[in-house]
């Protein structure tokens, strides 16, 4: 099962002197994905149609020089590490772009053009940031925020790599120190936000004056932790301090979101935005 999107306009009854009224809430998606029945050719949404839709046009500007994120939210069990990361049969959002980046680096190489990409991965469990590509141990690291490149974490690994066999083996790495456990509604629930960086660089030189320049693009792929009630989880002692802090920050996020929906279409450009309510929000601020 692929991504599950569920589009349906709602009709709430208002009680009271407008009892008769209905209201209606129209939702307006970029895309809606169908990946029920892998028979049904005609309609059906593989992890390649995600790609197209989502991820090529993230790739693009990250060539560009823009910063980009792209994270799948949902309840716990929904589909979205497999959205996300995939399996080995069928490679997922992030193995697609960081394979997809190489193939464009190869093909925008020249004389006077260069790229370097450097990836990071962490998790942020219980409001703690965790590197996973540090074979020392698991300890937590600070988040600070520098006055011009904004939030930042001390201490993250910043590894170079070559070629997506090498990203291949460090996320292999990573996922294997991931923190997840079993509740009643998934066997392998994610108990922290995975953060997966990958930092391009990309240089231009001018071969008469010898002067260079950068262009620096930051991707953010976000697998979240699944939203969850502890009723149906079965969540107590350690499970229900997960799932607590895992749904603080998934509302933080939400109320970031809407805080900066607001501000773009100039509706409360004052509206104050509540970045450092949660680790993930202040990082990817």
């Amino acid at each position: 099962m692929g991504v599950n999107v569920l589009v349906c306009p709602m009709r709430l009854a208002i009680a009271g002197s407008i009892a008769s009224s209905l209201l209606h809430l129209v939702f307006a998606y970029d895309y809606c994905f169908w990946s029920m029945d892998e028979s049904a050719t005609d309609k059906f949404a593989g992890q390649d149609v995600v790609f197209q839709c989502l991820g090529e046009s993230l790739l693009h500007n990250a060539f560009e020089g823009y910063n980009a994120c792209i994270f799948a939210y949902g309840q716990t069990g929904s589909g979205k590490s497999f959205t996300m990361m995939g399996s080995v049969d069928q490679p997922g959002l992030i193995p697609r772009l960081c394979s997809s980046l190489f193939e464009r680096t190869v093909q925008h190489q020249r004389e006077e053009e260069s790229f370097t990409v450097e990836v990071s991965y962490m998790e942020i469990y219980n409001e703690k940031v965790r590197d996973l590509l540090d074979p020392k141990g698991r300890q937590s690291l600070r988040v600070r925020e520098h006055k011009v490149l904004g939030p930042y974490v001390d201490g993250l690994s910043r590894l170079a790599v070559a070629s997506y066999k090498d990203i291949e083996s460090l996320m292999s790495e990573g996922n294997k120190s991931r923190t997840v456990a079993a509740t009643n509604m998934n066997e392998e629930s994610s108990r922290s936000h995975a953060v997966f960086i990958i930092i391009l660089t990309h240089t231009l030189q001018d071969l008469q004056s010898g002067t260079s320049g950068e262009k620096v693009s930051k991707l953010s792929l976000v697998d979240l932790a699944g939203s969850e009630r502890a009723a149906k989880t079965g969540a107590a002692g350690e499970r229900l301090k997960e799932g607590s802090n895992i749904n603080k920050s998934l509302t933080t996020l939400g109320l970031v979101i809407s805080a900066l929906a607001d501000q773009g279409a100039g509706k409360n450009k004052s509206k104050f935005v509540p970045y450092r309510d949660s680790v993930l929000t202040w990082l990817l601020k």
